[in-house]
């Protein structure tokens, strides 16, 4: 992680199958999600609700780029279904460890690989050009606000003790 790590963008949607808008910010709330979002708590059936991971969706502005850049698909702002976009942020390592987007406090939970739902919505080629680079699934553990320049950052256990 670099310490210009930050959030680039922010999108979310009301249907998991309908475009994602570019918002300006947006509310995480621990252990529910960005409110207005299809994968909020609220709006997920009673049976996806508990699975870890459905918090929030993170992708590195990079792996976009590499993805243009190797394969030639080109996706336009929202179409990658991750709801957070980063620069500088290296999001595979952040499996198993906390780390903070801004003010909010999250948990990695797995890599978040391309499926057929997202090639479904955009080409042929996605799933196999975002391969162990489509994002990051994670819990939120402490919510707030976050915003476009807000900094990524992994929280170490040090600063956890100095902190408490």
């Amino acid at each position: 992680m670099t310490a210009e790590a930050h959030v680039e963008a922010i999108f979310i949607g009301p249907d998991s199958a309908g475009p994602l808008g570019e918002v300006a910010e947006v509310e995480a709330v621990a252990g529910k999600g960005l409110v207005g979002d299809r994968k909020h708590w609220d709006a997920l059936p009673e049976g996806k609700r508990e699975e870890p991971g459905r918090n929030i969706t993170l992708i590195e502005a990079e792996a976009l780029e590499a993805l243009a850049e190797e394969h030639d698909i080109r996706l336009g702002p929202g179409a990658s279904r991750r709801q957070i976009v980063t620069r500088g942020a290296r999001l595979n390592p952040l499996v198993g460890k906390r780390f903070a987007v801004g003010e909010v406090e999250c948990v990695g939970v797995e890599l978040c690989e391309p499926c057929a739902h997202l090639q479904s919505l955009t080409q042929q080629g996605v799933m196999r050009g975002l391969v162990h680079r489509g994002g990051l699934r994670a819990d939120i553990l402490m919510g707030g606000t976050i915003r476009p320049g807000d900094p990524v950052r992994e929280i170490s256990d040090r600063a956890e003790a100095a902190a408490t």
